[in-house]
């Protein structure tokens, strides 16, 4: 195969996989595993926005605002993981003189707060995003920590086959993340569904 950003790492990831392919019921690792592979990131700088994956970046307030480094980066796409009037309050009309494509989620970082239930939606606007070859999406919310990682992660899980593990380690290499425990859960869930489903696909004859 082609050689990925992900080599020096791939010897960890294969442990996982080793993991998620054993013949027993997938079991996501608990959250307290999930947080150790956070926070990877050497150096202690912190940039508004960061590229996790080829063409996906993660940010903040800051970096959604800023319409020159936008434009520097290529951006064509920005969901807002803390759409509304009470987070960061962009919207369509914000970006109408760059010609941006917007989606926004109006989520709270809070523990109680059901973000699984935007997590399709928003896994499909950046797999919308990155079907054009020049497609480059940012996905934010205010500090680009906990609402914006956790629906990149559920894209890397639903749309590029991940697991939970291999997503937030291909993410958390690039910037530093912190998805509440809530969502963190929430997160744990998905990746059982969609490695049992793959499971039982696999399984068939």
């Amino acid at each position: 195969g082609t050689a990925g950003p992900h080599n020096h790492r791939s010897g960890h990831l294969r442990s996982l996989a080793s993991l998620r392919d054993a013949p027993a019921r997938y079991v996501s690792p608990p959250a307290s595993e999930l947080q150790r592979l956070m926070w990877t990131k050497t150096g202690s700088e912190h940039n508004h926005m960061d590229e996790v994956q080829p063409r996906i970046f993660l940010g903040d307030m800051y970096a959604a605002k800023d319409k020159r480094s936008l434009r520097a980066h290529g951006i064509t796409h920005v969901l807002n993981a803390a759409h509304g009037k009470f987070n960061v309050n962009t919207g369509v009309g914000f970006y109408r003189d760059i010609k941006l494509t917007y989606h926004g989620v109006e989520a709270f970082d809070m523990v109680t707060f059901n973000l699984s239930a935007f997590f399709y939606s928003a896994a499909d606007f950046i797999w919308s995003a990155l079907s054009s070859a020049t497609g480059r999406v940012l996905v934010h919310c205010a500090m680009g920590l906990s609402r914006s990682s956790t629906l990149v992660l559920a894209y890397l899980m639903i749309h590029e086959r991940l697991t939970l593990a291999e997503a937030i380690a291909a993410v958390s290499a690039k910037r530093n993340i912190s998805p509440n425990l809530g969502f963190l859960e929430q997160l744990r869930a998905l990746d059982a569904k969609l490695q049992s489903a793959r499971h039982n696909a696999n399984g068939k004859t």
